[in-house]
């Protein structure tokens, strides 16, 4: 490569597709996700989750690694991790959802790819992904963030070569075969979430989106009158009745109460609520205060870690992959979906007992470091992958 190519790529300016012949990477891997991070979906898992991954797998050797995803103005650029990201303007929303947008260039762009990770395993982008690199003979895996939707009566799991999940319940959930599935988890950036020893923590902290499932109902009536509680996140105003009134049920409930609501703040500010919190609370339920039952909830819980990153002990519900990533009386404590006595009891122990809050909050540390690290996440998929294209 020449001294002016070298520069472009130092700079970014130069075509992705030339990059990839740097002499130290040895094949191309592109992700796709449906939906760009930031705005709404900042705290969203299906968002959070394809960017740092791919992030993290920008910093391995090995492999040239891209990012496409999909907004209303096209856009190409390498952000700070040294990342290509790559937005397409798609034609049109079909079924004017989000998750699925038609974008025809997506195939010319996956052209070249040795390996394409299609994130939501029933969103337009991953079924036009699986199709064209089947047509071409690319290697193709999935990890799916609970999108739902149809399987094209069972031939949808069979276009992809590998399903990478992101907790052994989600891989129990899904319709591939165990013999082509794997837990590949989840991670923390531990330089952006970290503790801080010099400062004394207080309060409960909740993060994500404001919607019944999520059980912020259940923590506000928990929360114990001498504790605080930081609400971040937004949500609700795009749903149908009564789903849409809960925001205004939440701050009907948080009226007796120290509650502060927080609009969506950028990572930068997120962790300083992590580290000052003494207690981060996931308090998602199966069914929610209107009486409807949700069939897949926290196939993961990238919050849980996060916080537990961050040194903060977490108190969530045993659902979902929850029970995988905290350890009840180790680095917080489980509970019962919907149990407000038990969830009042666990967030009054650590509240009211530093020395406590902060013992598990080491663990929780040490816990992030021995396995939930981005880092570790996408070493794991690059073996995969590796196994693919031997």
């Amino acid at each position: 490569m020449n001294v002016r190519a070298r520069a472009a790529v130092r700079s970014g300016s130069m075509p992705f597709e030339l990059q990839d012949q740097r002499e130290s990477q040895t094949f191309r891997v592109v992700h796709v996700s449906p939906t760009a991070f930031g705005g709404e979906g900042l705290f969203g898992g299906g968002e959070r989750y394809p960017l740092e991954l791919a992030r993290a797998m920008a910093r391995l050797d090995g492999v040239c690694c891209e990012l496409v995803t999909f907004g209303p103005r096209p856009a190409e650029y390498t952000d700070d991790s040294g990342l290509h990201l790559r937005v397409l303007r798609p034609w049109i929303h079909l079924h004017r959802h989000p998750a699925h947008p038609l974008a025809p260039t997506l195939i010319r762009t996956l052209a070249g790819a040795d390996l394409v990770h299609t994130h939501q395993l029933h969103s337009t982008p991953s079924r036009m992904a699986a199709l064209a690199s089947c047509l071409r003979d690319c290697k193709t895996v999935v990890t799916d963030h609970g999108l739902g939707g149809g399987t094209w009566s069972g031939l949808l799991p069979r276009l992809f070569d590998r399903l990478l999940a992101v907790s052994e319940y989600a891989a129990g959930l899904s319709a591939v075969p165990a013999t082509r599935s794997q837990g590949v988890y989840g991670g923390a950036d531990i330089r952006r979430f970290t503790p801080e020893s010099s400062r004394d923590r207080h309060g409960v902290l909740f993060v994500g989106r404001l919607t019944p499932h999520k059980g912020v109902d259940r923590l506000l009536r928990a929360l114990p009158s001498t504790a605080s509680l930081t609400i971040a996140g937004t949500g609700g105003h795009d749903a149908h009745p009564p789903e849409r009134d809960y925001p205004a049920l939440l701050q009907r409930l948080a009226d007796p109460h120290r509650v502060d609501f927080v609009e969506p703040v950028n990572d930068t500010s997120l962790g300083t609520l992590y580290r000052r919190a003494a207690v981060v609370a996931v308090p998602s339920v199966h069914v929610t205060c209107y009486g409807r039952t949700i069939p897949v909830s926290e196939l993961l819980g990238l919050t849980a870690i996060e916080a537990m990153a961050s040194g903060t002990p977490v108190v969530a519900s045993r659902v979902g992959g929850l029970p995988e990533v905290v350890v009840d009386g180790e680095t917080g404590y489980l509970v019962e979906p919907g149990d407000v006595d038990a969830l009042r009891d666990r967030l009054r122990q650590l509240v009211g007992n530093p020395r406590l809050a902060r013992r598990m909050g080491d663990n929780a540390r040490d816990r992030v470091l021995d396995r939930f690290t981005w880092q570790a996440c996408a070493e794991r998929c690059l073996a995969a992958y590796r196994q693919l294209l031997a």
